[in-house]
């Protein structure tokens, strides 16, 4: 490992890497919920576009391809909103047209034969420069703070846009504003994992969370901490391993998704080994039926001549004490 952190350029690969396993999943979990989780493909394509303008120009080409994915978000998301372009046609245009215009441009420029496309694409380890580091940090920052600071209206809009125009928020500028959060997070990221491939670390590692949070912070909590094991452990990998970094980071997070999702199906089936029925009775539990409501999970249990019953479908399932799930967040707590 010491050999590892020796190498500036290694350094400067595990703090991307840091940065971008911390902020992708940020802005993921509300893509996720809008159902638009492959814009970050999109964002992807546009920004190589800016990346061939910053080489044609011989000007930096993460501040190009910045320019150029925040014009892409705030159009897409305009489109979106008073055109009759749908939201899947904008994207294909992003699509082709960006990724076509940056090999177009890179073709035409003077350096672009010394370009390195593929890393671009797919992330490489020593193409992060420490300029690239201090403005991947400030970018990260902005995305960090914006996201913390408006994560409740952010939610809300991403959850139902209707309710939440009804409720007085702004929801197209809610709506441009998470898009240009994902358009700089695909700038941050494309040093590391790679524009053909960001998409994945904003969607898996909140796949995973909502495998094993109980709610939605805790469920984005997970989605931060896979995102950065992921990702530093995908560069370290990488290093070792002789291989792409972006490729790796890919697949050890789809490998902590599969892990989680099994686990999960284990914990259902030991769950359902264990399940006890409840004794039948014609009594039917209600709101106001008489017997003291208590809160477990998802459901609400009744307490029934000394047991907790809850509806199991076609039948009652004893939930007495000592069998309740430790991790509850509402475990005993009485209505």
């Amino acid at each position: 490992m010491m050999d590892l952190l020796s190498l500036e350029f290694m350094r400067n690969s595990l703090i991307a890497a840091v940065l971008v396993g911390a902020s992708a999943p940020l802005v993921g979990v509300f893509l996720v919920q809008r159902g638009m989780s492959l814009i970050g493909d999109g964002m992807g394509h546009m920004a190589l576009a800016g990346v061939g303008v910053g080489v044609l120009t011989q000007t930096s080409p993460v501040l190009a391809a910045l320019v150029v994915v925040i014009v892409a978000a705030v159009a897409i998301e305009l489109l979106r909103h008073f055109g009759s372009t749908s939201g899947d046609l904008a994207l294909a245009v992003m699509f082709y047209g960006g990724i076509a215009a940056g090999v177009v441009i890179l073709a035409r420029a003077p350096q672009g034969s010394s370009t390195n496309l593929q890393g671009y694409l797919f992330g490489a380890l020593n193409t992060v420069s420490r300029n690239d580091l201090i403005a991947f940090a400030v970018l990260a920052g902005v995305v960090l703070v914006t996201v913390l600071l408006l994560r409740e209206r952010l939610f809300a809009v991403a959850q139902d846009e209707e309710y939440a125009k009804a409720s007085g928020l702004p929801v197209l500028a809610t709506n441009v504003l998470l898009a240009v959060l994902t358009g700089v997070t695909v700038v941050i990221s494309m040093r590391v994992i790679g524009l053909l491939l960001i998409s994945a670390l904003m969607i898996l590692p909140n796949a995973t969370g909502q495998r094993l949070g109980r709610s939605f912070r805790s469920s984005l909590v997970w989605a931060v901490a896979v995102g950065l094991a992921t990702s530093v452990g995908g560069v370290v990998t990488s290093f070792y391993g002789d291989t792409p970094s972006g490729a790796t980071i890919v697949l050890l997070a789809i490998a902590a998704f599969i892990t989680s999702a099994v686990g999960a199906w284990l914990v259902h089936l030991i769950g359902r080994t264990q399940h006890t029925s409840a004794e039948n009775h014609e009594h039917v539990h209600w709101e106001d039926c008489g017997h003291e409501a208590v809160l477990h999970d998802d459901h609400v249990d009744y307490v029934h001549d000394g047991h907790r019953h809850a509806e199991h479908g076609d039948h009652r399932g004893e939930h007495a004490p000592g069998r309740e799930d430790p991790h509850s967040t509402f475990e005993g707590s009485h209505r």
